[in-house]
């Protein structure tokens, strides 16, 4: 399926009624790693209260030990504090980077803004070097904007 023909699955699931956020968040984490073969492992990070870190929520893919990442570490730590996209073509070239399986080559990651603030991020891993186009990037602003409705 392409990224376009994905966009009404996910309103679908959005949409759903008497399913939980949680429920709806890993739909979409699965929806994404099954329909597009260079997304290797999705999942949404959160802000962990007041606390200057984000806290693992749904995903799916390999297992992971970082549940908790602070604020600055990482590619998703980072975009926590810059609030921009970050797209790795390359993790083995990125100083802060923090590995979560040696089968990975590229990472992207998008923030969700509720309110205008950064709540939160979608996390998505592929095996595949350099694989994410400006069409992932659109398209995971989409996912954002949409998940960003339900919190």
């Amino acid at each position: 399926m392409t990224l376009q023909g994905l966009k009404p699955e996910i309103t679908k699931i959005v949409s759903k009624k008497d399913t939980s956020v949680d429920d709806k968040l890993f739909l979409i984490c699965q929806l994404l790693e099954k329909e597009i073969s260079y997304y290797n492992w999705v999942g949404f990070y959160f802000k962990n209260g007041d606390k200057n870190e984000l806290k693992l929520g749904p995903y799916v893919g390999e297992p992971t030990d970082h549940t908790i990442i602070p604020f600055g570490k990482g590619i998703c730590g980072q975009v926590a504090i810059s609030n921009k996209n970050f797209v790795v073509p390359d993790v083995s070239a990125q100083d802060n980077y923090i590995a979560c399986s040696i089968t990975v080559k590229a990472e992207i990651v998008v923030p969700i803004f509720v309110n205008s603030q950064n709540i939160g991020q979608i996390d998505i891993d592929s095996n595949t070097a350099d694989p994410f186009t400006e069409a992932d990037e659109r398209f995971l602003e989409f996912v954002c904007k949409k998940v960003a409705t339900i919190l």
